[in-house]
Formats: C-alpha cells, structure tokens, sequence
C-alpha cells in the first residue's frame, strides 16, 4: 500500500509550537476510531482543507521521500508525526514493515504520535506499536474514554492518552485510579508540544485532552461513554 505524508518543517500552530509536524492521508485513519468522519478535531478549519489535499494527493510525498526527510531532522529533534491520519496500515492493520523503517529513520530524534488502530483484540496491531516504542518512536495509544484509556494501559505495551469531556480541565483518575494529566497546552497560554514535551515521553501517567474542535460535541458524547 501507497502513503501519502505531508511535512511541515515548522508548525505554526501556537499549540504545537514550532517544530516539524507530518499530515498523513485520511486513508490510514482505522475504522475503529469513533471520532472518524464523527467529531475528530482535524475535519474543521485550515487543517481539513490540507488534510483532503494531502488525502487527494495534491500535497505530499511518497514514503520513500517522507522516511528521507525524517533522517534528515537534526539530532534529538523533536517533532509530531500526524497532526491529522494515523500510523502506516490500511485501516484495519498496521504496516510492520513500512513503519519499523520509521522508527528506524527517527533514531537518534525525538519523534511521537498517537494511533486508533485496534490493540485490545488485534495481537499484530498491538505488537507493532510495542516494537515501534521500543525503538525509540514514541506513539500513544489513544483512549476514548476514562475505562478505555484503563484497558489500554492494563496492556503495557505503549503510553496513553484519553479524550475528556470538555468541561474536564483539572487532572483527574481513571475507574482504576492511575492518574490523568490534562495536557498542559490545552489549559496554558505559554505551554506547546515543543515546550511540554509529555507525549514524547514513555511514562505511566494518561494525558488527556478535552474534547475540542468544530465536532467538539461528538467528541465530548464519546469522551463521557
């Protein structure tokens, strides 16, 4: 399968901060992300129109030429692989190979993401994320819910991440009592990913995100089942 990536060598999203950040096409978003096409932040404003083109193909570079462009980061650079999309797989499952040559590219930088894809009952999807932290790739797994979220960290194969409901601005625990940091960034105006830099940390504590965007009411329906 084909992956089309876009890179931006330096965000200007105030929340990000400014460092590189990637847009992936829509086409590797897993079916089995609730917000899909139904509350996910990047389907409003500037981000969607370049995330379709990116999807169309009208942006973007091969992954041969996206993978050189990661190892050519400078070292210990810090950036955000998909601000939009999701790791290389085709929906259902994940791409070993194409994304092993990922984390391969980011050694020696400080890359980070999050994925949808399936890792409660899909044993291959579960072991590539595994093996792409264990490479120093730093991707979170993204929980849906305070229980999700739990069920998630009771793999221990990866950090996690949860949606919160958007009146949710204080830290917070799971049902199981591991503790939920909301992400700085959302709730501070001197705070981005380039400053904050907790996702791209292996760690034991959640971060959550209120539910935000155009489609923040979907997303806040989801984040309260």
């Amino acid at each position: 399968m084909s992956y089309t990536v876009h890179t931006t060598p330096k965000s200007k999203n105030v929340k990000t901060g400014p460092i590189p950040v990637t847009t992936t096409s829509a086409k590797t978003c897993p079916d089995t992300c609730p917000f899909k096409k139904n509350g996910c932040y990047a389907d409003g404003g500037p981000l969607a129109l370049h995330w379709q083109k990116v999807t169309d193909g009208q942006r973007g570079d091969s992954w041969s030429t996206f993978i050189d462009k990661v190892k050519g980061f400078k070292t210990g650079q810090l950036w955000r692989h998909n601000q939009a999309g999701d790791l290389a797989g085709d929906g259902k499952r994940l791409d070993a190979a194409a994304n092993e040559e990922l984390a391969h590219a980011n050694k020696g930088r400080r890359g980070f993401t999050y994925t949808h894809y399936n890792v409660l009952t899909d044993k291959h999807n579960a072991r590539v994320v595994e093996r792409l932290n264990e490479l120093g790739f730093t991707v979170n797994l993204s929980g849906n819910s305070l229980a999700h979220a739990d069920a998630l960290c009771d793999l221990a194969i990866a950090p996690v991440t949860v949606v919160l409901p958007e009146t949710q601005t204080t830290n917070t625990t799971t049902p199981k009592g591991r503790k939920v940091i909301v992400c700085p960034a959302t709730i501070k105006d001197n705070v981005s990913c380039a400053t904050c830099q907790l996702c791209a940390r292996q760690r034991d504590s959640i971060i959550g995100f209120p539910a935000h965007g155009v489609s923040k009411r979907k997303a806040n329906d989801i984040a309260m089942h």
